[in-house]
């Protein structure tokens, strides 16, 4: 036993949540961000200002056309892999192998093809990294392992991993349908907690591929969370703090949350009011990429994100038009009712004496 563990430890194969739960899931999220996201909003920028460059085919591969932000987005796979890898401290033959093992992963995981791409990658890199320099042919040896590997539980586990999370983000989806005032309290806040949590709301959101009424209780929950903390402790952290909070992310206040969870009662009940008024009262969905459900106003890439879903619906007939009704609840819903509500329920708290100046300081 203790050589396997000092093997581990040589390799630097940590078996932890913190690695896989926080830090390579956390990496995926930032490898879809730089290719399917980013792909969508070339997209909507090339579609939406005419720009022909952008809309226009660049490439054709197997009869399929290609525009820049087409390409963008189907390299989703290999990025999201080889984004894992890093975040795993893979060396450079196991990293440069995870680009086939991330196609691959997500090729056969469908729908579900981001969480099928987060087991895969994990398990591929790994062996991968127990391979690696351990041989005098490790130019060959490192990727035929990691790739073998990779590829072959593409092929055995990444079909029911890709079913099981779309069926999981499609009963979440339906539910929500179906009771949009429960579900919509439900999404928002547990989408919200994660974004503030030091794991990816956006990749959750991608591994279940959740839209719709659901996504948009999903940017709710996030936009509560980040534009929450960037008002409450304005008097603590000024402009520099509202701006990094507001359009950055509220896992800057973690650090803050542990010392006193308390500060965490404002944002999280201000999502459990958006949440249910974004599903019941603006019907505000979210039909564009499914990792911007989970991003809030991060860069405004969830405010992008449901106007994407807009001209989506809008080409494909499933919408008449974009109304002033639809700016107005994406307005309110992601900056002005997480600012007023928060303060409110701020204010209540700290008049309980549950939080005090310099708890929120960052």
């Amino acid at each position: 036993m203790d050589k396997i563990k000092a093997f581990l430890k040589r390799k630097d194969i940590e078996i932890s949540l913190k690695r896989y739960g926080i830090d390579a899931l956390g990496a995926m999220a930032q490898g879809l961000f730089c290719s399917l996201l980013i792909g969508t909003i070339i997209n909507t920028i090339g579609t939406q200002f005419g720009i022909g460059f952008l809309t226009k085919t660049v490439a054709t591969v197997s009869e399929v056309e290609y525009t820049v932000g087409g390409l963008a987005s189907a390299m989703s796979g290999p990025a999201m892999a080889v984004a894992i890898g890093y975040a795993l401290k893979c060396p450079p033959l196991v990293l440069f192998s995870m680009i086939t093992v991330g196609f691959a992963a997500n090729a056969l995981g469908g729908a579900g093809g981001p969480l099928a791409v987060l087991f895969v990658a994990i398990l591929s890199s790994e062996c991968g990294k127990a391979v690696s320099k351990e041989t005098r042919v490790d130019i060959l040896v490192t990727p035929l392992v990691t790739i073998g590997i990779g590829v072959f539980l593409s092929w055995l586990i990444a079909p029911p991993i890709g079913k099981a999370a779309m069926w999981v983000g499609d009963l979440i989806m339906w539910a929500t349908e179906q009771q949009p005032f429960f579900m919509g309290i439900l999404v928002a806040v547990v989408v919200g907690m994660a974004l503030t949590l030091p794991i990816s709301s956006a990749a959750i959101c991608a591994a279940l591929r959740l839209t719709g009424l659901a996504g948009g209780a999903a940017v709710a929950g996030c936009c509560a969370q980040m534009i929450g903390f960037a008002v409450i402790s304005f008097k603590e952290n000024r402009w520099g703090g509202l701006v990094s909070q507001g359009i950055g992310t509220s896992m800057l206040q973690m650090g803050n949350i542990v010392k006193n969870p308390r500060i965490w009662i404002a944002p999280t009940l201000a999502s459990a009011i958006t949440g249910p008024i974004a599903t019941c009262v603006f019907q505000m969905k979210m039909n564009g990429a499914p990792v911007s459900s989970g991003m809030g106003t991060c860069g405004l890439v969830g405010q992008i994100g449901v106007y994407t879903g807009w001209v989506n619906d809008v080409a494909a007939g499933t919408k008449a038009a974009i109304t002033g009704f639809d700016w107005l609840g994406l307005i309110l819903i992601s900056f002005v009712l997480p600012a007023i509500l928060s303060l409110i329920i701020h204010a209540f708290v700290r008049k309980f004496g549950w939080v005090k100046d310099g708890d929120m300081k960052i």
